[in-house]
């Protein structure tokens, strides 16, 4: 069974995307061109990505003191890729877009993240134009957005600092007015910006002519002294390469200095980064200071920014569960082609007897369906997710609404899951290899490498837990929650009339009642701090508890299916998830029931 396979039962069988058609804003599509682009996404990853990701994991990024050099494989991945349109896919035709649904851009994007996630492909740029189309002004959107769109410029955004990391409301990069006439800029207000970014991807290169930097920043009061907190923060536009209002190069090189490329266990073939701003090594029209313009309203930063941060981590987890499926694939055509060992019984004791495939062997197979359950999943909740935003930008006013709010309670874990448990399923690919998984002569080792990042990457298992239980499953007086379980106890209901399916069935019902008593366990004393004590425990029961549903919607679908090994594959790792995932969250859900202390009132110096 193939990638593609798999994404064609979950687009058409399962989320039935050819429906989307029937809306004013797909009528010109139809399946033949979500085919079409499938297809042609599908062919870019395996020529131009897939044969170069060892390639670029071992050759990485140079700085050679004026610019950062990459393999040519990257140069002419990037090419491909932007000369594909995938980088506009979304948008409107009439600015260059292709009308695609989200969730056949996301799907297609699978492609190139399961061929080499270290190449990358335009998620970061795809997302700041994105925001700027929402928040910038038209003029914003004319000279950054659509030239990113078009893959002649790249972009970032810029949100950590090296002393501040993830707690963005102590961050010290300023910007101050650039001028008395800093209002009058047809680009936008504009400023001159001091301080210094860590950990910002792709923030140097020269894949293409221009990066355009999204960067937060604080504008001093009155006093000259920083807001504290995130009222103070706000949203700016630093570009490398100074542009006018027609969006052409100025000649000038913005005060943006690249201190430092890090140096990461995997990613390898991205460039991560460490950006002065405003230092002096580039100095502008005579003055200190990297200029930048400013998106939306003073103090309107943060959330500017989450537009993209939001988009990001979906993206994010999808990159993980493309990474776990590309280690169960590997990791399932060596246990076909690997004889060692006999079978368990009177057959097995003779030694004349031929070692067997390790795939006959029982904990073998038990890997590799815990991988199959993981990627498969993981996969499956991205792109549901993908078509809530869809529902969100062109279904009815209530069914937009009941998506957004869908959206809020899932981004967590549609985030925190797959870089949780398809990295799992990484280290199960390791293990299927034996010592062999262990070297560099097999690919496995590098996807887990790879996809060590995706638990940190755009906000930590901890700060993704603190956002569910502690914001999203609470927001608009528990609306989220209350929508999710209705649609699992849909699901539930329908399966109960399927008698292979009725058990599983009983055992999400327990599992959705669960979750909602721990919530409230959790919130009982109304102590933030009691609550959260346990808060990744509970996120990890109610990533589990959604990835059941997952399955069992699936599996509703494949259970109506022509007999196949596919679907005996398929239902049988929903069969492997209900019995050996599921039942964990009890675990987890005592700590948060009985707002366990053992590790929030242990003193440092016990360690």
């Amino acid at each position: 069974m193939s990638l593609r396979s798999t994404v064609d039962f979950l687009l058409y069988d399962w989320l039935r995307i050819e429906s989307l058609t029937q809306r004013e804003r797909f009528a010109e599509h139809s399946r033949e061109t979500f085919d079409a682009v499938l297809d042609t996404c599908e062919r870019i990853a395996r020529e131009k990505y897939a044969p170069f990701n060892r390639l670029v994991d071992t050759q990485e990024p140079q700085f050679d003191g004026e610019k950062v050099i990459l393999p040519q494989a990257t140069h002419e991945a990037w090419r491909a890729y932007a000369e594909s349109g995938m980088l506009s896919a979304a948008q409107d035709v009439e600015i260059g877009g292709m009308q695609l649904p989200y969730t056949v851009e996301a799907a297609a994007n699978a492609f190139f993240a399961r061929a080499s996630v270290s190449i990358g492909a335009g998620m970061l740029t795809v997302g700041n134009a994105n925001l700027l189309m929402a928040h910038g002004s038209e003029l914003q959107k004319k000279v950054f957005a659509l030239n990113e769109f078009s893959g002649r410029w790249a972009g970032t955004m810029c949100l950590s600092e090296p002393q501040a990391g993830s707690s963005l409301s102590d961050i010290a990069t300023r910007a101050v007015p650039d001028g008395a006439d800093f209002e009058g800029d047809p680009l936008g207000p504009r400023y001159r910006l001091k301080g210094h970014k860590m950990w910002i991807s792709a923030g140097e290169h020269e894949l293409t002519e221009n990066i355009i930097h999204l960067v937060l920043a604080k504008i001093p009061d009155e006093d000259g002294r920083l807001i504290p907190g995130v009222k103070g923060i706000s949203l700016f536009i630093v570009p490398k390469k100074l542009v006018d209002a027609e969006g052409q190069l100025t000649g000038e090189r913005n005060d943006v200095a690249l201190a430092g490329l890090n140096h990461k266990c995997g990613w390898r073939g991205t460039t991560n980064t460490l950006l002065n701003f405003g230092e002096g090594r580039y100095p502008v029209r005579g003055a200190a200071g990297a200029i930048g313009y400013r998106v939306g309203a003073p103090g309107e930063g943060l959330r500017c920014m989450f537009h993209m941060m939001n988009e990001a981590r979906i993206g994010v987890g999808m990159a993980a569960a493309m990474l776990g499926m590309a280690g169960f694939e590997a990791s399932l055509d060596y246990a076909r082609n690997r004889p060692q060992g006999r079978p368990i019984g009177p057959a097995g004791k003779d030694p004349a007897q031929p070692p067997i495939p390790i795939i006959r062997h029982a904990d073998v197979k038990r890997m590799l369906l815990a991988q199959k359950s993981y990627a498969e999943g993981a996969l499956a909740l991205e792109l549901y997710c993908a078509r809530l935003v869809d529902e969100q930008h062109t279904g009815t006013p209530e069914a937009a609404n009941d998506a957004r709010v869908l959206l809020e309670v899932l981004t967590p874990i549609a985030k925190s899951w797959p870089s949780e448990w398809c990295l799992e399923a990484n280290s199960l690919a390791i293990q299927v290899h034996g010592g062999y998984g262990y070297t560099r002569d097999f690919p496995v080792e590098q996807y887990w490498r790879d996809n060590r990042l995706n638990m940190i990457h755009e906000g930590t298992h901890g700060i993704q837990a603190m956002d569910l239980l502690g914001r999203k499953v609470l927001m608009e007086n528990g609306r989220g929650l209350q929508l999710l379980g209705a649609r699992i106890a849909e699901t539930v209901q329908r399966a109960q009339q399927v008698p292979e399916l009725a058990a599983h069935a009983q055992a999400l019902a327990q599992a959705l009642q669960a979750v909602g008593a721990a919530t409230q366990a959790a919130w009982a004393s109304g102590d933030p701090a009691d609550a959260l004590a346990n808060a990744v425990p509970y996120m990890q029961a109610f990533g589990h508890t959604v990835l059941a549903w997952i399955w069992l919607d699936v599996g509703l679908v494949a259970h109506r299916s022509a007999d196949h090994p596919v679907r005996t594959g398929r239902l049988a790792a929903m069969r492997y998830f209900f019995h050996y995932e599921l039942p964990k969250i009890g675990a987890w859900l005592q700590v948060v029931s009985h707002r366990d202390r053992t590790c929030a009132d242990l003193p440092e110096e016990a360690f």
